[in-house]
């Protein structure tokens, strides 16, 4: 996939395109949805490549920070799931005041015309733009009419909830992963670089490879789940109980982290490698024990559980 980190990057002699435009965070089923709807526009006008619009960071991040949601997904991810489903080029536009304060006529000139030169918009119904989010799929489309291109809006997909980023949210929040990856699509993963920890869990018999939680991005409730870690450096890929949370059963303040312990594995070394770290199921909640018998017991009940969950 060609991407473009600014408009002014996208090369002058680029042909007519289809255009689908989005902040696509997750690439959800209905994000999908838009993308393969554009992809067969494409093929039944003869227009080629399909290029995607989405911006870095999210608008809220930088117009009312306080508000800005938590990432789903990085920039790499989403264009990699985008092109999985079915998008040719991407154009990241690097999101700032500047280019918040362009009317909806400005970023269709901008963008749209002199840069992607769209033949066709292909945006869901909801699709908002411009500065104060004052354009709308109506505007787009009358303005398409001077400007020598259609539009085309798609009906939001869903069941009886619609999806959308802000659902996926919700059900991590709630530790529903099982909810999150019916509207994803695919399993919920966070990724991140495996960093020495107090090595708690090697003391207890179930040895942990520890992923900072960033603040910034979404990952489940606090609680126990059963899951997959996968090593993005060889692609070996481990059952594995994963906890999320601060343990609060030892005293003092520690990060909040995401543990992954492979099943029946003590031998791996993964101090710094990338992983990837699925979620399956949730087992339960985070608890305080009294202390580490208690601990140690209720961590091989859940390894059992994770166990019973991934093979079952």
């Amino acid at each position: 996939m060609r991407t473009w980190r600014s408009v002014e990057a996208v090369p002058a002699d680029l042909g007519r395109t289809v255009v689908t435009i989005g902040n696509f965070d997750g690439v959800h089923l209905g994000h999908q949805h838009v993308v393969r709807r554009a992809r067969e526009v494409a093929h039944e006008r003869g227009v080629d490549p399909l290029v995607v619009v989405t911006f870095d960071p999210h608008p809220f991040a930088v117009l009312r920070p306080e508000h800005a949601p938590l990432t789903l997904s990085t920039i790499p991810d989403r264009l990699r799931l985008l092109e999985q489903a079915g998008a040719d080029d991407a154009l990241v536009i690097p999101f700032d005041r500047q280019i918040a304060m362009w009317s909806p006529e400005e970023f269709i000139d901008r963008v749209l015309v002199d840069a992607l030169h769209a033949a066709v918009v292909v945006v869901g119904d909801n699709f908002r733009f411009g500065h104060r989010a004052a354009g709308d799929v109506a505007l787009l489309t009358e303005a398409g009419r001077a400007r020598d291109y259609t539009v085309v809006g798609i009906e939001l997909d869903g069941g009886p909830q619609v999806w959308s980023s802000t659902y996926v949210r919700a059900c991590l929040a709630a530790g529903d992963v099982d909810g999150a990856a019916e509207a994803l699509g695919r399993q919920f993963a966070v990724h991140g670089v495996v960093v020495e920890g107090d090595r708690l869990g090697r003391e207890l018999g179930f040895p942990t490879a520890n992923v900072p939680a960033s603040a910034l991005a979404a990952v489940p409730a606090d609680g126990v789940y059963a899951g997959w870690l996968r090593r993005l450096d060889t692609g070996e890929r481990y059952p594995a109980a994963i906890s999320i949370g601060t343990n609060p059963t030892f005293a003092g303040e520690r990060e909040r982290r995401v543990e992954s312990y492979v099943l029946d594995r003590t031998d791996l070394e993964l101090y710094g490698v990338e992983v990837e770290v699925a979620f399956v199921a949730r087992i339960r909640g985070m608890v305080r024990f009294e202390g580490a018998e208690q601990l140690v017991a209720s961590m091989a009940h859940d390894v059992e559980e994770a166990r019973r969950l991934l093979t079952g």
